[in-house]
């Protein structure tokens, strides 16, 4: 009788609730891939007059369609768009990835490591410089850390100084201002008190020490064009805290300046540097202050390492208007707080510092395997590596068939509701129809036997 057969459907119709009501269950589950429960028919023998047997459950597979990204607030929640996965380490110390996963809301561990609910480690690269393009060691992956320590301070190294110098500007010459004198203009060494009347124009910028002390770079201008001249001279001296530097390569002095000429053409542009060529483009290095010993501060004494930087004046002009500082730029900074960490969609992660600086502190590395539906799952939306599978293949976001990454933003499950709901209803009459099956049979038996 048909008893066996309808049994089979029972069982198939009870598999595929199980599934469609595991779907239904994790539907708001993060990174979650809905289920289906796929089947195949049974013979017991071969020959067009032979009945099937029943049915079978082949697989139960899992479907990596891509799930709804929604937006968060949390700057360590990830999501991936496309195709990969986040690499999971089980241990600190881990130097591969042993587990799998789509769902990216993670947080830090108490000691600063990027993990998520279950306590795995988010693998990935380091850094192998303080730049992003110095790249990162995805050969070698490590569980991702973010370092709390405050940002390092870098001494001033460059300053671009772009400026326009007034051509309607007083001309100082000899006796023009007390201590403005014939031996003076010679030997171009002149005091520059704090004194509006002995300066056409000044700017000022702070610049930094090895140790992130603030200190005060003055620039002055003196227009010393002589009458009748082709081109415009100015003379420019640097100060530092209120002392005088010498000529460009010598260390400061506490009294006295040496002065940088600056020549423009008729046009206003400028034409020489230092040593008077011309100069189509001036190098960083036209004015180079060095070995500036900077006095110690705070109450321990603390002595910084000398300075040595370059003032780039490149771009600077002589027009008819208001003298102004178009640019002011230099490249050091004091220490700083760590103020946010960020992850952009090649997976970078960066940390921001109060200083306005930031620093990769690693990449986030990926897997992709050539069959998804091979993985072993492990609960907890993760999948380890099979046979079935195929061997793992690691990488970064972005490139090689893995997809990008999107911070904070979580993957939604891929499971619909709606879906599901209507092939719970087929499977429900699949149930009730198979059972109904079993009842005729048995009403069949009952009449045999009342024969």
């Amino acid at each position: 009788m048909g008893f066996a057969t309808a049994l089979s459907g029972l069982a198939a119709a009870t598999s595929s609730l199980q599934v469609i009501g595991n779907n239904l269950a994790n539907a708001n589950t993060t990174g979650f891939k809905e289920s289906r429960a796929e089947f195949a028919d049974v013979y017991n023998s071969t020959g067009p007059t032979t009945a099937g047997s029943g049915v079978r459950v082949t697989e139960v597979a899992q479907q990596f369609n891509q799930g709804n990204i929604e937006s968060t607030q949390n700057n360590l929640d990830l999501a991936i768009a496309g195709n990969g996965f986040f690499a999971m380490g089980e241990a600190s110390d881990s130097t591969s990835p042993t587990a799998y996963t789509r769902n990216g809301a993670f947080h830090l561990s108490p000691e600063g490591f990027i993990t998520n609910d279950s306590g795995n480690f988010l693998m990935g690269g380091a850094p192998l410089g303080t730049n992003i393009s110095d790249g990162f060691s995805i050969g070698a992956p490590i569980p991702l850390k973010i370092d709390t320590a405050q940002g390092a301070p870098a001494a001033t190294s460059k300053i671009d100084l772009k400026v326009n110098l007034d051509s309607r500007s007083a001309r100082f010459a000899v006796g023009s201002f007390p201590g403005f004198t014939e031996s003076v203009a010679a030997s171009g060494v002149f005091d520059v008190p704090p004194d509006v009347n002995t300066y056409n124009d000044s700017t000022s910028a702070t610049i930094f020490d090895s140790l992130g002390n603030p200190h005060t770079l003055s620039t002055y201008f003196i227009n010393v064009t002589p009458n009748g001249a082709a081109s415009s001279t100015w003379e420019s001296y640097v100060y530092l805290d209120g002392k005088a530097l010498t000529a460009p390569g010598t260390i400061a002095d506490a009294n006295k300046g040496t002065s940088i000429p600056i020549t423009f053409d008729s046009l206003g542009n400028l034409t020489s540097d230092t040593t008077g060529t011309d100069t189509a483009a001036l190098s960083d290095d036209d004015f180079v202050f060095s070995n500036i010993v900077i006095a110690p501060t705070g109450a321990l004494n603390v002595t910084a390492d000398p300075l040595t930087f370059s003032i780039n004046p490149a771009g600077s002009t002589q027009y008819a208007a208001q003298f102004g500082v178009n640019d002011l730029q230099q490249d050091g900074f004091a220490s700083g707080n760590l103020t946010g960490v960020s992850i952009n969609k090649e997976g970078i992660v960066l940390a921001r510092y109060s200083n306005g600086t930031s620093s990769p502190l690693g990449q986030v590395l990926m897997g992709r395997f050539t069959s998804n539906q091979g993985l072993d799952k492990i609960g907890d939306s993760t999948w380890q590596e099979s046979v079935a599978s195929g061997t793992v293949v690691l990488g970064v976001a972005g490139g090689n068939n893995f997809g990008d990454i999107v911070s904070s933003s979580l993957e939604n499950s891929n499971a619909d509701v709606a879906t599901q709901l209507v092939r719970l209803i087929v499977a429900q009459q699949t149930y009730q129809a198979n059972a109904q099956t079993i009842s005729t049979e048995d009403e069949i038996i009952q009449r045999i036997l009342q024969l």
